[in-house]
């Protein structure tokens, strides 16, 4: 295996821990308005991720900064061209950001209320907006013979793009109601399995639909394989969340997001961006990685540093494990 081919392995492993991590996060955020009934319920809900949400989002800039210096010329036509979805992206994660910091400096209803719709946002708009961006570079944009992107907004909201969009929404809000399950007690935790069971079999059909046409259009042999176990561990995770299995439900959810996002890379190797104007234009793992130099020095600082950060983040999780409950709430807290 070349190192070109090791790191675009590298970068989707990345992408992959984002999204298993941040997703959930996203799914918290977005069942606030739908199982809190009060503002206790809302800051048990919020407890959930509380200590971790912010360590989960750094991991978008990890992938991001491995991509800018493994593949310039994939990183230079992506981010030029989906520009605008990428600036309201990161105009979204702000306002989570900020909402999570600042929910609790005011004392009206009115003020954190104001902060869960700015969380809710915040967390819908990031996880439509990943699935449409991700289905569009696998389908292909319009690139020219300079791999500049020709089209605009309006050209990544396409069928399949849409319908990416909506499998990411829908699937991280159930991937975020299974992780309240797991981490609340009570009548939040009554309500978040109900709602996950409803919204997963929403989730369920559109994946189906989503996984099937991936493969018909770009199929290959490992992202068959990546789209049938995926298939599979979603409607397992429904399954046993139903029955109150929550350890194993999210387990299933956390196989489900990492063979579907798996089942892209597969489906778009060896291109990283296809261009719909002409595949003599498309930028593939060849024509879009940096020199071999760079990428056996960026070798050996994954090799040094990521055990560490995943051995940081095991602790991390471990030490907040236990489970938030309305009694962890103190009188008068914000």
């Amino acid at each position: 295996m070349q190192l070109n081919e090791i790191w675009f392995l590298i970068v989707g492993v990345l992408f992959i821990g984002y999204f298993v991590l941040d997703g959930f996060d996203f799914g918290v955020g977005m069942a606030i308005p739908f199982i809190s009934k009060d503002d206790i319920d809302r800051r048990v809900v919020i407890n959930t991720i509380g200590p971790v949400w912010d360590m989960n989002e750094t991991w978008v800039l990890v992938a991001g900064a491995s991509l800018f210096a493994a593949f310039p010329e994939w990183y230079a036509s992506l981010f030029s061209g989906f520009y605008l979805a990428l600036l309201l992206m990161l105009a979204a994660l702000i306002l989570r950001g900020v909402a999570f910091e600042y929910r609790g400096k005011g004392e009206t209803q009115k003020w954190k209320n104001t902060f869960d719709w700015m969380i809710f946002i915040g967390s819908a708009v990031p996880a439509l907006l990943w699935g449409t961006a991700f289905s569009n570079i696998v389908q292909g944009v319009p690139l020219n013979e300079k791999h500049i992107f020709t089209g605009n907004l309006l050209t990544l909201l396409n069928p399949y793009g849409l319908l990416g969009g909506l499998v990411t929404l829908t699937l991280f809000f159930t991937y975020g109601l299974v992780f309240i399950t797991l981490k609340t007690e009570g009548e939040v935790r009554d309500r978040a399995r109900a709602l996950a069971t409803k919204v997963g079999v929403v989730a369920t059909l559109l994946a189906a639909g989503f996984l099937v046409w991936t493969v018909v259009a770009h199929f290959s042999w490992l992202g068959l394989a990546l789209s049938g176990l995926a298939a599979v561990s979603l409607i397992g995770a429904l399954l046993l969340n139903h029955f109150g299995r929550d350890g194993w439900s999210f387990v299933l959810l956390v196989t489900t997001v990492m063979s579907a996002v798996g089942s892209l890379f597969a489906a778009l190797f060896p291109n990283v961006l296809p261009s719909t104007t002409n595949p003599a234009y498309s930028l593939t793992i060849e024509n879009a990685s940096s020199t071999p130099y760079t990428l056996t020095v960026m070798t050996w600082v994954v090799v040094c540093c990521l055990p560490l950060v995943l051995g940081y983040q095991a602790w991390t999780y471990w030490v907040f494990s236990k489970r938030v409950s309305r009694k962890n709430i103190p009188a008068g807290a914000h």
